[in-house]
């Protein structure tokens, strides 16, 4: 019989390589279902991963892994804090949506002026509105011990019902013809967050880019980074090392909250360019996998980031092209987080065959 023996020491070679691995392993299974479905599994592949760099029309599409993978490292960058110390926020879609509605509040509330103070003022309450939404579970964590996975997730639902009720009511176009949906913001220039959008660069980009550099420099070189990887590794060590963790879930919560509100206000400000019912796609789930995926490191979640960028738009690609559902290409995305972890098991666990009765 097959036995699972837990290693004295996680296997770093393993941890290091499994993420490439989980990508080929996807790559194969993606295949075989697209087969199923009656696809060429090749070129279905290639769609996705060779035809947005290098394709026909690439000059077209790379700007789009800057514009998709933005709000993906942002979000994931706040997770990958608090998943570090065992804290699970898993409701980053709510905070997402809750920056995007009330930074294009702020905003819209001064509509039509060109006010140089306009854009501040967004981001500024973008990152409130991520935050406050994340402050719900966390509170309600250090006061009555409530589970943070549930209550951060069951906000997804409330913060999408408040973005339907925003697009058909407060800041619904009182000049779009009775169409839900707000103004729309990018056409604005106090308000939108473009730099290039030839080149697909926003003020997101910079602010994950921003994001990633502080998320190195604080685990690396600040004591705060060392109590959140001692927690996460040692949770009673770090309780004897006098590590406070009510502020630590105060400052995980509250920073991945304000990253995803970030996240989606520079997304409200450009690239989606209004509040609208169908405004969140799902990054804020997303970047789960990536955080993962890039091991919780700044840099590994960069690079996994693009990756996942690259598979929405090579995704968009197979759908357009070959005709792919596009429940097909979630699913093709959901596979690669779901044989990240199942290789994971063998960092910690080797395999071994045992003779059955025997311990």
């Amino acid at each position: 019989m097959i036995v699972l023996e837990k290693r004295p020491e996680p296997s770093r070679l393993l941890s290091m390589s499994t993420p490439v691995f989980a990508v080929i392993v996807t790559m194969i299974a993606g295949g075989l279902l697209f087969a199923a479905l009656g696809k060429n599994p090749f070129e279905a592949i290639r769609t996705i991963f060779w035809d947005p760099l290098f394709g026909e029309y690439a000059f077209y599409y790379r700007p789009q892994l800057l514009v998709k993978g933005a709000p993906l490292v942002l979000i994931a960058i706040g997770l990958s804090l608090g998943f570090r110390a065992g804290i699970w926020n898993i409701g980053a879609e709510g905070q997402y949506i809750m920056g995007a509605i009330c930074g294009a509040a702020a905003g819209l509330a001064l509509y039509p002026s060109e006010s140089v103070l306009i854009f501040p003022l967004m981001v500024l309450a973008g990152a409130l509105g991520g935050w406050i939404w994340a402050m719900i579970p966390a509170l309600l964590k250090v006061k009555f011990g409530t589970n943070e996975i549930l209550v951060s997730l069951m906000l997804v639902y409330v913060a999408e019902q408040l973005l339907a009720s925003m697009s058909l009511g407060l800041l619904k176009n009182p000049q779009g013809f009775g169409f839900p949906g707000s103004r729309n913001i990018a056409e604005w220039e106090a308000a939108n967050s473009w730099i290039a959008q030839d080149y697909g660069m926003h003020w997101g980009v910079v602010a994950a880019m921003i994001a990633v550099i502080m998320a190195y420099v604080l685990l690396n070189k600040h004591i705060l980074g060392f109590n959140i990887r001692l927690t996460g590794e040692a949770r009673r060590a770090a309780r004897f090392a006098g590590v406070n963790p009510t502020r630590l879930i105060l400052f995980c919560l509250g920073t991945s909250g304000m990253l995803a509100g970030l996240a989606g206000l520079f997304e409200v400000a450009g690239p989606s360019g209004q509040v609208s019912i169908d405004f969140n796609v799902g990054y804020g789930f997303t970047a789960i996998i990536v955080a993962f995926l890039g091991r919780l490191h700044p840099v590994g979640i960069l690079l996994a980031g693009l990756l996942m960028a690259l598979t929405y738009i090579g995704g968009d690609i197979a759908e357009s092209q070959m005709g792919l559902p596009a429940s097909a290409i979630q699913v093709f995305q959901g596979m690669l987080l779901f044989f990240l972890l199942a290789l994971d098991l063998l960092t910690n666990y080797r395999v071994k065959l045992a003779m059955k009765g025997t311990a």
